[in-house]
């Protein structure tokens, strides 16, 4: 029987090897270089990773780089060749393969379409908006109550918030927690601030009487009202409700938005499901 302790030293280096690893997406470091960078047997290391994230190192890497994949097929331009290669794939065919299986469609249709079809392929602008009845997402107003979580801060660029969450849930592992529930609190506009300079946590839910340690700190997702919208699809695809929330809704809900954090609640496992099937609650503040 494994011991808290030994179980929570082997998810704090897990936590290292999981962040070395997506931050090298583009030359993946070989298993004994992981094991090097964990400080774990190379005979054991796979069997010790697997045990405590739910999957393979390579089920990480490979539905990493192609989480990466589709936000750069949204928002880039590089050719879909250019596009394989980063994903470590040299046959395109194969590419569109592995990116139809995750994402249900093949890469050059998710481009052309501008996501999955979840979300509007483009955002119009107010005066093209002329049947109130045609709005791609219904919007609910909730009272939310604040919730207790666990905190990991992630510095930089929103789209990179993965890498934190894949820490935040190796250290959860490490202490046998549940994770019942899971949010992104985003303290600023990606659009007014750069990327670098992004302030964000990943946050998963806890119960009274769990007391966080090193990075991971004890704090709430705030309660409040809230605008919600619930988006299906792939993360990449969010800045489309969020301009739609703020470009359409809000002007004219008669709400005004609150001083406060975006808070995004992930409602489903997105290891587990395909991207399609990816729920996430985009919550406004509201006065």
């Amino acid at each position: 029987m494994q011991h808290p302790r030994t179980r929570i030293g082997h998810a704090a280096r897990i936590e290292r090897v999981v962040a070395y690893m997506v931050g090298r997406l583009d030359a993946p470091p070989t298993l004994e270089q992981l094991a090097a960078v964990g400080h774990f047997s190379p005979w054991h290391f796979h069997r010790i990773y697997r045990g405590l994230m739910g999957e393979t190192v390579a089920d990480t890497l490979r539905r990493m780089r192609l989480h990466r994949a589709a936000s750069e097929l949204l928002h880039g331009t590089a050719p879909l060749a250019t596009v394989a290669r980063r994903c470590g794939y040299t046959a395109t065919a194969a590419f569109n393969r592995a990116f139809a299986a995750a994402h249900g469609l093949p890469p050059g249709e998710y481009r052309r379409r501008g996501g999955l079809g979840n979300a509007p392929p483009a955002f119009k602008p107010r005066q093209q908006e002329s049947n109130p009845m045609s709005a791609p997402y219904s919007v609910t107003i909730e009272q939310r109550p604040a919730i207790d979580v666990a905190a990991l801060a992630h510095a930089g660029d929103y789209e990179q918030i993965a890498t934190t969450f894949e820490k935040l849930a190796a250290w959860a592992a490490g202490r046998g927690l549940p994770q019942p529930r899971s949010f992104g609190v985003y303290y600023d506009d990606p659009a007014t601030t750069e990327a670098a300079a992004l302030r964000s946590d990943a946050c998963i839910q806890i119960e009274p009487g769990v007391e966080p340690d090193g990075a991971v700190r004890r704090t709430q997702v705030p309660g409040g009202r809230y605008a919600v919208l619930v988006h299906t699809g792939p993360y990449a695809e969010l800045p489309d409700p969020y301009r739609w929330l703020f470009g359409e809704w809000l002007p004219d809900s008669g709400e005004e938005a609150a001083d406060g954090p975006m808070v995004e609640e992930y409602l489903n496992d997105w290891h587990r499901l395909p991207p399609s099937e990816w729920r996430t609650a985009v919550c406004l503040p509201l006065k």
